[in-house]
């Protein structure tokens, strides 16, 4: 399952998560997410044992994305302990890169 979180709801639900987070850092006016949102969908549940996601509307949370650095759309960022641990921007994001931004970094 992917949760959509907010600034207000970033701490709980991804620096202090017990599990690694991947965050999906997307905008309702960005082809290349929307369509990459089935794929997301279907990533949680192939690593739901392993990995927790969410999804960032970036049209309502600019202050995140601005805090955060996330200057292009899509982007994800994983955190394992609190801490960003990888991210995958621009020409990196696609269906092949996700997975394998996550299986060099998945244990």
């Amino acid at each position: 399952m992917v949760v959509d979180i907010s600034k207000e709801t970033f701490q709980e639900e991804v620096l202090s998560a017990t599990q690694p987070v991947l965050v999906d850092f997307w905008g309702p006016s960005c082809q290349p997410c929307l369509a990459l949102m089935p794929f997301v969908h279907e990533l949680a549940g192939k690593y739901a044992e392993k990995l927790k996601i969410v999804k960032v509307d970036s049209s309502k949370n600019r202050r995140l994305c601005i805090d955060l650095k996330v200057m292009s759309l899509p982007s994800f960022l994983l955190y394992e302990a609190g801490q960003e641990v990888g991210r995958l921007a621009g020409k990196d994001v696609s269906a092949s890169g996700i997975t394998g931004f996550l299986e060099s970094r998945l244990r």
